[in-house]
């Protein structure tokens, strides 16, 4: 997300600071918490923010762990295998993917990761997966200098 606030903890030098806020003055902060903050491309305030040194997080953190078990949310680190061919990703439903690029990219003579990826709606991780199989298996040509590949099967 692009946020139209700044805030500057101390630098070192002014030209820092005109990176960061598009002025000098960060270079004379304080340090432990004192910043500038500018909100939209506003007027700078000093404002000071609480100083938490990492051993304090560390116990902050170490005494929430003592506090229960873990509710781990499964769709932020599931692999995108599952997709939308529903749950697991299993051996049916890859191979069945797997046999519509082929079928895709055999029609239409063309083969790269980012044209199955569109048609298959696929994420690009799982379409450079099916076309580096398709080169394994002699449906695709490995790639040129430039990154083409030529289509080595018929339609189908």
């Amino acid at each position: 997300a692009n946020f139209p606030t700044r805030i500057s903890f101390q630098v070192t030098s002014k030209i820092d600071s005109r990176t960061i806020l598009g002025e000098q003055g960060a270079e004379q902060l304080l340090g432990r918490g004192d910043m500038l903050y500018m909100a939209g491309g506003g007027r700078i305030t000093r404002v000071h923010g609480p100083f938490v040194s990492d051993e304090e997080v560390e116990q902050v953190v170490g005494h929430l762990k003592t506090q229960g078990v873990p509710e781990y949310v499964e769709e932020v680190t599931r692999d995108d295998e599952a997709g939308m061919f529903g749950e697991g990703g299993g051996e049916g439903s890859g191979d069945e993917l797997y046999d519509q690029a082929v079928a895709l990219v055999a029609r239409e003579g063309k083969a790269s990761t980012s044209f199955v990826q569109r048609h298959l709606q696929i994420g690009y991780n799982r379409a450079a997966r099916l076309i580096e199989r398709m080169e394994e298996q002699g449906v695709v040509s490995p790639a040129d200098r430039v990154g083409r590949r030529e289509v080595l099967v018929g339609n189908h």
